[in-house]
């Protein structure tokens, strides 16, 4: 099942490893470091030409990446559980 996560993209929800708060989780220095690690790796994607709101963390064909999202925390988790839903039918 896909994940919807933004600028036509999705993500396969079997690779994602946890969705988190950029407000709430930016709060701890380990964060914001793993952040910057993230990005000075190249393994950042940006989905948003908005102020994002959470990061999806995923792993995929050993390959780690952080996407960016407009979307919060909240709404990916219920399109998650929609797609879910959706599949089970």
């Amino acid at each position: 099942m896909y994940l919807p996560i933004g600028s036509d993209m999705s993500l396969r929800d079997s690779s994602i490893i946890g969705i988190f708060d950029l407000d709430n989780t930016t709060s701890s220095k380990d964060t914001r470091a793993f952040l910057k690690q993230a990005e000075d790796g190249g393994q950042v994607v940006t989905v948003t030409d908005e102020l994002p709101k959470a990061f999806i963390l995923t792993r995929e064909f050993t390959m780690d990446r952080v996407y960016l999202t407009q979307f919060s925390t909240a709404t990916v988790a219920a399109r998650c559980e929609a797609a879910g839903q959706k599949q089970t039918k």
